[in-house]
């Protein structure tokens, strides 16, 4: 060691016995590790400061290893990633450091820990003489000879120690490229003096060139007497037997001949299908023993298994679509009536595609159930992508395989999930898509729901086009407001408000209870539930805009209901308005959740939530003061500008409403929204707010079974509002019968159901004078 000056330091650290496998300094692999305590050896060295001691095993058949099992000198190194593999293995991707050599061991019982004397060095620590420098010349021509004649190297590997000035890790990173066993790993890295290192791995690479000279002769002296046909036909029947002669079972030129095959009777187009052939045809040219073989059998695997021409027979009978579809679902004329038009055109047009569909609404309304009856109903597949919270690229496109642990886009692998190239494909949540350094999703959608462009969408894993121009995509989202609008561009949007109390009635009593009752082990004669139990679920459990929740409650009260026929070996049990406390205990919503008498001050609004519509109750208080304005209730940007619009308007006809021209001077004015902690915004609660400034002002009552809902200007016209269904619906689930809308929405009533509106009476306005005399007791 004496032309080199090394620092020693001793760093404790766990040990990671490699089987067949070696590293040398300042070169870079990547492993599997696979046993318990390497893995634990692995975490261990993740936690502190990324460092590994790894050494080799001398029988790697042993699979609890001691100290006498391994060598101890080895490699110190640095794991740079990780990725879990399927199989609950790691693959580890380290980069050597430095020598070590164990001094001792720690008393760790979970993984193998050691005290390693770490052999460091800067360059500037070489003692440079002449034969060191001649020995380094040897290597590098070595290395020449040996890339030049080796079929698995790139010359592009010269570039890497050509210009090394370090003749110890010419002589690391030269000995990491030959097919080196363990014993020779050992001598080459047991060798601290680096002449000595390098005269060793000399006489190593003299050796290794000298077979791949042998070999290429043999090849010259073939290639003269054989055609291409019976090269071809020797070389097989040597591997034949030479596996033989090993004892391998697995037919490596078989399979490689199966995967053509397969290839050839995908009946791809002819570039992809080129593409994929010279992939299946690099196999014969690597090491069987290559991490590439893998990559490229998975990437070939994938291939196969996605159904290129594979379709299932589309069913477009119209009546047997709408008989599926009223049979599964209550309700929803509007949508029902979108999907058999969508059938009625594939049919008329021979199957060419059509519009994308985006159903919007809150949760709980049956988005979901919808698409796969509409896969039903077409005799096509289902599958179901959720892209809530999804924010990498990849997940659309898929890696490239070259990455590690790289695997296709959920599209493609979906696809090969439905086995058939023309299924109903749901979007699921697709307003809840992110964004961040690893992409834009949304972006890469854009291709896929684009009729125009979605016959050639290309994944990174597979790199050849697929067509999912016979895919039929479906998207779902509670809201559009932070769909993308490009993305929004490309789809129809169907909105879905929410059901009514008489049709929750229906479905709870056709579909939900039935459903739980089947599913909790019980029959019709054993259970039955009442109209006013069910009715008393809805108004005072769930009043929500779908019946999610009305059927987890209808779970919970079935759930009871076995457990009493199980204890007390009752034969049937009846649940009843009377009885349901017992059930689900006290009811959740009362009745009075807003005001049932008049009162100055306090007004309803209607509100539109991604849940749905909702009362908003706005409550307003005049106090003697000095003209301070504020409001509470976590109003948003609009809102506030909202309330200042009414003020203004109040302050501009004080003379109309007869109270104090200096209001805004002598008195602070409180607007306040209950439920102060969830945020509340938007304009159209400009009407609520002014009636409810004006009778605090005035002193007279607000009538308090009437709701409204309507933007306000400074001039006091009442502008038209969104969501009018859903607030509707609001309203009627919460017993109002009167509500004011602008008179520019009349056009939106059309969507009201007929069984609403011969309940409620709708008042049109075009100012807010028409509110205040409808809404203002006199």
């Amino acid at each position: 060691m004496e032309d080199i000056k090394y620092d020693i330091n001793t760093l404790t650290l766990p040990v990671i016995p490699m089987r067949g496998m070696w590293i040398f300094p300042h070169t870079v692999i990547h492993f599997d590790v696979g046993r318990e305590k390497s893995i634990n050896a692995l975490d261990k060295a993740l936690l502190d400061n990324s460092l590994v001691f790894l050494t080799s095993q001398k029988d790697i058949k042993i699979e609890d290893p001691t100290s006498k099992d391994y060598y101890n000198i080895g490699t110190i190194a640095e794991v740079k990633q990780t990725l879990k593999m399927p199989n609950g293995s790691i693959r580890v991707l380290i980069e050597g450091v430095s020598r070590g050599v164990i001094d001792s061991f720690t008393d760790e019982e979970n993984f193998i820990e050691a005290n390693i004397d770490e052999y460091s060095y800067k360059a500037e620590d070489i003692v440079k003489s002449d034969e060191l420098e001649a020995a380094s010349r040897l290597i590098l021509d070595d290395a020449k000879k040996f890339i030049k004649l080796s079929p698995n190297l790139s010359p592009d590997m010269m570039m890497a120690i050509i210009d090394l000035d370090d003749p110890s890790r010419l002589a690391d990173i030269v000995a990491s490229y030959i097919n080196i066993q363990g014993e020779d790993y050992y001598s080459i890295i047991s060798k601290f003096g680096v002449y000595d290192r390098l005269v060793a791995l000399h006489a190593m690479m003299t050796k290794e060139i000298a077979y791949l000279e042998i070999e290429e002769s043999i090849n010259r002296k073939v290639n003269k007497q054989l055609n291409k046909n019976q090269k071809e036909y020797f070389l097989r029947e040597q591997i034949q037997i030479i596996k033989k002669e090993l004892g391998e079972s697995e037919d490596d030129e078989a399979y490689i001949e199966e995967y053509i095959e397969k290839i050839k009777k995908l009946k791809l187009k002819k570039d992809s299908e080129e593409h994929v052939l010279k992939e299946a045809n690099r196999l014969r040219n690597l090491n069987p023993g290559s991490p590439e073989v893998n990559i490229i059998r998975t990437y070939l695997d994938h291939i196969l298994e996605i159904p290129w021409n594979k379709s299932t027979k589309e069913s477009l009978d119209i009546k047997k679509a709408r008989k599926l579809l009223d049979r599964d679902h209550y309700g929803l004329e509007d949508v029902k009536e979108r999907v058999l038009e969508f059938i009625a055109v594939r049919k008329m047009t021979k199957g060419a595609q059509g519009s994308i569909l985006c159903l919007v609404g809150p949760p709980g309304v049956g988005k979901t159930s919808i698409v796969k009856s509409i896969a039903e109903a077409t005799n096509r597949k289902f599958v179901n992508m959720r892209l809530g919270g999804v924010r990498d690229e990849a997940e659309i496109r898929g890696h490239r395989k070259t990455y590690v642990g790289a695997m296709p886009g959920r599209i493609a692998s979906l696809l090969e999930k439905a086995e058939s190239n023309n299924p109903v494909f749901l979007f699921d949540e697709i307003d809840k898509l992110a964004s961040d350094f690893r992409g834009d999703p949304a972006s890469a959608l854009l291709e896929v729901l684009d009729p125009e462009q979605n016959d050639t969408f290309m994944d990174n894993f597979l790199e050849i086009p697929m067509d999912l121009s016979k895919v039929m995509f479906v998207t779902t989202a509670n809201s559009l407001d932070t769909i993308p609008a490009p993305l929004l561009d490309r789809m129809e949007v169907i909105r879905i408000a929410g059901y009514t109390e008489n049709e929750k009635f229906e479905i709870a009593q056709k579909y939900l209870v039935p459903k739980q009752v089947k599913k909790n082990g019980l029959t019709k004669k054993q259970f039955h539930i009442t109209r006013d139990a069910l009715k008393t679920i809805i108004n005072n459990y769930t009043r929500e805009a779908g019946v999610r929740n009305l059927e987890r409650n209808i779970q919970k009260v079935v759930r009871k209901a076995v457990i009493k026929i199980v204890e007390s070996k009752r034969k049937s049990i009846e649940v009843n308005k009377g009885n349901l406390e017992n059930y689900l205990g006290p009811k959740l919503i009362i009745d009075d959740a807003i005001s049932r008498e008049d009162i100055v001050g306090v007004t309803n609004g209607l509100a539109w939530t991604e849940v749905g519509g909702e009362i908003l109750t706005i409550e307003a208080n005049v106090l003697e003061g000095s003209g301070k304005v504020q409001l509470t209730g976590q109003l948003g940007d609009v809102m506030k500008e909202s309330a200042m619009a009414a003020i203004s308007y109040i302050r501009s006809h004080q003379k109309d409403f007869k109270i104090n021209k200096d209001f805004y001077k002598d008195s602070d004015i409180h607007i306040h929204v209950p439920e102060g902690a969830v945020p509340k915004d938007g304009p159209s609660a400009g009407v609520t707010i002014t009636t409810a400034l004006v009778s605090a002002l005035t002193g007279k009552k607000v009538r308090h079974d009437v709701a409204m809902t309507g933007e306000i200007t400074l001039r006091g016209r009442v502008l038209p509002i969104g969501g009018l269904k859903e607030k509707v619906l609001a309203a009627n689930r919460y017993g109002i019968k009167e509500i004011i809308l602008p008179l520019e929405n009349e056009k939106d009533l059309e969507e009201i159901p007929n069984s609403i509106k011969k309940q409620m009476k709708f008042n049109l306005v075009k100012n807010i004078d028409e509110v205040l005399d409808i809404t203002i007791v006199k």
